[in-house]
């Protein structure tokens, strides 16, 4: 057993961002400011996308696409059930109605198909969720969108280094929403970002992030000229800050070497994990052009080889210092939305199934091989631990 706990999803923070945040800190400027603008334009340069706005967080991102978008009340959102709470909860809070979908059983992404069979008249946006960094398969559901005038906003919380067909993730819908929370591929402690290839839903999302004020703080104070600001619209307070900005700033250069490292991670667990009661997260096969951002490595725990659920297990590995993620428990099973609109389980089989048996386990950019040593060697202990008399017989099948 590990003697210090190793924490899942521990952020990775250079000595540079460090210095950063000291620099904003002196410098006066710790709200929104020049940092934030800077950020705004590495990351448009990064995705390769014509228009970026910084906010608070992924959720706060998803909510203000989809105001820019025009939905409100009375619309729906289609979206899979296989997410966390937050892409649900900012539909919710524009008064529209979530629909939620199963997802596939290989990527646990939504499909064009089941988009396609939950459209109603009042359907106005879809979001695809490229779970894990698995890019979803945009370019049939851009087909369906554009036959049904329906806006696509993703959800690339898990993917900021993703491709799906080639294209960079951040420039294939009407908006894409990146999270910055502290256990992102690259974080600034809170924080997102909607990348957008329309301007107008670039200086909504700007305007409303901000109290719906026609400037800035920053703007404002620091023209040569006093101006007054004009309340606009009812707008929140989702601003980004320069601190957090600046924590961000010096991991974007970085991501590309953690990615690879990140890959070296899911080789050896793939390696190690090959005869264990459990199915291996999917990657793009070979030849495509798809670009999986590697963010969670989600064990699929087969139930049926193992004497105990899943949480027992997560328990185990945890009883063993090492942090242990689940991604997710579906939408349709937690208390508000089963309840709120009558969802059983029956309608998402695939999303049902997999809420039972997943669990993620530590990957980052900065894991050493010593961590790696020790997560294998707990989830092979636990694993082999519980596992049935008659799972050893079907592993090497795996």
């Amino acid at each position: 057993m590990r003697e210090e706990f190793l924490v899942f999803g521990r952020p990775s923070i250079p000595e540079a961002g460090i210095a950063e945040v000291v620099d904003s800190l002196r410098s006066g400027w710790v709200g929104t400011g020049p940092k934030v603008a800077r950020f705004e334009s590495a990351m448009a340069d990064y995705l390769g996308a014509p228009h970026t706005a910084a906010v608070s967080s992924g959720t706060s991102a998803l909510h203000l696409a989809m105001l820019a978008a025009g939905v409100g009340p009375g619309d729906e959102v289609i979206l899979p059930t296989m997410t966390f709470a937050a892409t649900a909860n900012a539909v919710v809070h524009t008064g529209a109605t979530p629909l939620l979908v199963d997802v596939d059983p290989e990527t646990q992404n939504i499909t064009a198909e089941a988009i396609d069979a939950a459209i109603t008249p009042r359907t106005k946006v879809v979001i695809p969720v490229h779970f894990a960094g698995y890019p979803c398969a945009m370019d049939p559901i851009l087909d369906v969108a554009r036959r049904h005038d329906l806006r696509v906003i993703e959800d690339a919380a898990h993917c900021i280094e993703g491709r799906a067909a080639g294209r960079k993730v951040g420039t294939i819908g009407d908006a894409t929403c990146f999270s910055f929370y502290v256990t992102k591929n690259l974080t600034t402690i809170e924080g997102g970002m909607v990348a957008t290839p329309h301007a107008d839903w670039c200086e909504t999302i700007t305007t409303r992030a901000i109290h719906g004020l026609s400037a800035g703080a920053w703007r404002r104070f620091a023209d040569e000229t006093f101006q007054h600001y004009e309340v606009t619209a009812p707008g929140f307070k989702y601003n980004m800050t320069d601190v957090q900005a600046a924590v961000g700033l010096h991991q974007l250069p970085l991501l590309d070497a953690w990615g690879r490292r990140r890959a070296e991670l899911w080789a050896r667990y793939d390696e190690a994990f090959a005869d264990l009661p459990l199915r291996r997260p999917a990657l793009p096969p070979a030849g495509s052009s798809d670009v999986h951002a590697r963010h969670l490595y989600v064990l699929r725990l087969d139930l049926d080889g193992l004497t105990v659920d899943r949480d027992t297990v997560a328990e185990a590995i945890h009883a063993e210092n090492v942090g242990v993620g689940v991604h997710y428990r579906a939408l349709h099973l937690q208390p508000y939305y089963r309840d709120r609109f009558a969802l059983q389980p029956e309608r998402f089989p695939v999303a049902d199934a997999l809420s039972a048996c997943t669990l993620s386990i530590p990957l980052s950019g900065t894991l050493t091989d010593d961590d790696a040593d020790d997560v294998i060697a707990a989830v092979t202990k636990v694993l082999t631990g519980y596992a049935s008399a008659e799972s050893g017989a079907t592993a090497a099948g795996r």
